[in-house]
């Protein structure tokens, strides 16, 4: 290597000394490689460490957190989640960034030993209105479709933002559900002197080279099509082999630990295990299994190819392992040892080529970034709408924000494996567990713009939006995933914006009692267009006690009343919320779905009263009649964001049982409407403010992302 190689790998100065101090001595090409990747932001968050801390880890069930993913137990049965993100590659290699994204999550939820069960995709793109934002949007939904549907797990859930922060950088945030007995997790740690370390899955090759550190770790620049090379390459029949494979193993009770090789491939996931086995690992880089010729050493422990585990195994056990792997047609042998020293020694044809102490190697530094305020312009909101409101309400129908993303999500199998309840399209996804009378809900929740208007409290609306979508399904929120995106760390208002929304997240999941189990930090968002906005995306999993007593969406007969839970009020358009009455709302939409008393639930969100109106008659093919008495503007009224508010309909019988239960918990409920006929007409004091046929709503709501990608 050349003698600024490490600032090529990504490397600092000051990191480059401190790797000589460590070691004492000039560092080899491939300990160089080994160093620059795991002291990388992408594996290392050696920027974003120090406030990961100020999470909550415990909740109202036991959580599970400090592996690879993380979760919950409940009824004896862990549930795994985690998301994780693949925006640069995806901005480069749209099809290939998103498919390995997903099958890179998938692949931490099955180490830990449980079945994956659901994908949930978060993602934000350019407008549509240029031909290349379309060109990377339409890469990543094919490329989330064919390896989620080639895997045989169903895609169920998400969410899609379109804004020209995310032009020059989309944002690819992918969630994986599993589920398996408590007591058969796996563990990611190597562990016993002289345990085998075995390599299985796919041949490395040289995809996905310096990806964590090169391409993830530093924010684009013109020219970013040069980093295609360190875009991974996909196999997800490979995946579906590997998964069978691994949980086969994993049931034979003599896997000590096992990893996915992520990003920084084998270099990751020996040394990282090492460190959390408190001990060391030999590996003889001749017998990795390669599909290239002439590798160099640096190149085999940078690589990462995909659908590749690493496994400790007792020693004596590993030719049951091999041979398990070796059925489902994968790649499968013994490459090193588990040693008492706690290095990570390499070797290739006889030659020591790394020797480093693994605990030094496994853990970045620790950064203390600069921070400042950001610079807001023009905070304050100007309703810019047409004074027309059916006028308006028709454009925010049409808003691809708003509309429908049916003719994305209808691309995916989202019925595989035959548990979701409650498909994609509403508030959230509900899926089923055989042999179990509850169910699990889950969902991913961002508003970036409140993010960059206040970081702190647009956190905090994240994190009550996400629990209000599970509570209208009928859910009980359990944990917390978080995928955080930000602009570049070194950068004191990109920071300061990383840091008040972690403390917005710490602070909301805390209020809530949700544990935040597992996550991922991804800096450098940028491009020479500006930074995103900051987008900590939350995911959410919750459970529905009794999967028969869910609430969905649509409106479901004439003649049920509307109900609103909150109060409207005056919207200025800076982002506001009140946790203690949004969790009284909360309690008392949950616990009405409960008894049974509850026919539709939908929480309001963007495009405020009038478009969850609007959804609820669109998804029901219903309209209603809404009689008002407010004191506020048309505008806020009807489009105005406020938080902590949800819309029901139940049969007039339990007006009263309903009634009752919100004056217990002291949350605004009014009876607003009632569902009839196929048009949707809202009155204010009398004054008629909206009159449209449903039939109209809909086209507007479900043709709106179609026509954009027509060029219409």
């Amino acid at each position: 290597m050349k003698s600024n190689a490490y600032k090529e790998l990504g490397l600092k100065d000051e990191e480059y000394q401190r790797i000589l101090t460590i070691l004492k001595r000039e560092p080899t090409p491939t300990e160089l490689a080994m160093f620059s990747v795991e002291w990388s932001e992408h594996c290392g968050y050696p920027r974003s460490r120090k406030y990961l801390k100020m999470f909550p880890q415990k909740g109202k069930y036991e959580a599970l957190v400090g592996e690879d993913a993380g979760g919950f137990v409940y009824d004896d049965m862990a549930i795994i989640f985690k998301m994780e993100s693949h925006n640069h590659p995806s901005q480069v290699e749209p099809k290939q960034g998103a498919a390995t994204g997903v099958g890179g999550i998938i692949r931490d939820i099955f180490t830990t030993g449980a079945r994956p069960i659901a994908l949930f995709d978060s993602l934000r793109f350019g407008e549509l209105n240029n031909a290349f934002n379309k060109y990377i949007f339409n890469g990543v939904i094919d490329g989330i479709q064919f390896y989620g549907n080639c895997v045989g797990v169903p895609t169920v859930g998400g969410e899609i933002y379109f804004d020209d922060s995310y032009a020059g950088n989309c944002l690819v945030n992918v969630m994986c559900i599993g589920v398996c007995e408590r007591e058969k997790i796996a563990r990611a740690r190597a562990g016993g002197i002289g345990n085998p370390i075995i390599y299985a899955g796919s041949k490395t090759g040289r995809d996905g080279i310096g990806g964590c550190s090169i391409l993830a770790s530093s924010e684009f620049e013109a020219g970013e099509l040069e980093k295609r090379p360190t875009v991974q390459v996909g196999d997800p029949f490979t995946e579906k082999c590997l998964i069978e494979a691994t949980l086969e193993s994993l049931k034979t009770g003599v896997v000590v630990g096992i990893k996915d090789m992520g990003a920084a491939g084998l270099t990751c996931s020996s040394s990282e295990m090492a460190a959390a086995g408190e001990v060391g690992v030999e590996i003889d880089l001749d017998k990795v299994p390669v599909r290239e010729e002439g590798m160099e050493p640096w190149e085999i422990m940078m690589s990462e190819s995909q659908e590749r585990m690493l496994i400790c195994t007792s020693k004596g056990d590993e030719d049951n392992i091999l041979k398990i792997f070796h059925k489902w047609g994968l790649e499968a042998v013994v490459i090193g040892y588990v040693i008492a020293e706690p290095k990570v020694l390499i070797r290739s044809q006889g030659k020591l080529i790394c020797d480093a102490p693994t605990e030094e190697l496994a853990k970045a530094p620790i950064y203390d970034m600069p921070f400042k305020k950001s610079k807001i312009p023009n905070p304050k909101f100007k309703y810019a709408g047409s004074k027309n409101h059916n006028k308006t309400l028709l454009e925010l129908l049409s808003d691809p924000n708003i509309a429908s993303k049916k003719s994305v999500y209808e691309q995916y199998d989202h019925m595989v494996q035959t548990n979701t309840v409650v498909y994609p399209g509403g508030d959230a996804a509900v899926l089923r567990l055989r042999g179990k009378k509850w169910g699990l809900a889950a969902t991913t929740d961002c508003n970036g713009r409140y993010c960059f208007l206040d970081p702190y409290v647009g956190a905090q609306i994240a994190v009550a939006e996400a629990s209000r979508n599970l509570v209208v399904t009928g859910a009980e929120p359990a944990a917390v995933t978080d995928c955080l995106n930000f602009g570049n760390p070194e950068k004191p208002d990109r920071f300061y914006q990383f840091k008040q929304c972690v403390e917005g997240i710490a602070d909301a999941c805390r209020f809530f009692q949700l544990p935040v189990v597992s996550g991922n930090v991804s800096f450098y968002n940028e491009s020479p267009k500006g930074a995103i906005y900051p987008t900590p995306t939350i995911g959410m999993v919750g459970i529905i006690k009794d999967i028969e007593r869910r609430a969905t969406v649509p409106f479901k007969a004439d003649g049920d009343l509307i109900i609103l839970l909150g109060a409207n009020q005056e919207d200025d358009g800076l982002p506001k919320i009140d946790l203690d009455l949004e969790s009284r709302v909360q309690k008392a939409c949950l616990e009405a779905i409960k008894i049974g008393i509850v026919k539709s639930a939908h929480d309001l969100a963007e495009g405020g009263l009038a478009v969850a109106l609007a959804e609820a008659s669109i998804l029901g093919n219903k309209g209603g009649v809404v009689h008002l008495a407010e004191k506020i503007s048309a505008a806020s009224l009807l489009f105005g964001e406020t938080q902590s508010r949800i819309l029901l309909t139940i049969d007039p019988d339990n007006i009263f049982s309903l009634s009752d239960l919100a004056m217990l918990l002291k949350v605004p409920c009014a009876i607003i409407g009632k569902v009839t006929g196929q048009r949707l007409t809202v009155y204010n004091r009398k004054k008629k403010l909206l009159d449209q046929p449903v039939k109209q709503l809909s086209k507007q709501y479900f043709q709106a992302i179609p026509n954009l990608l027509a060029g219409k």
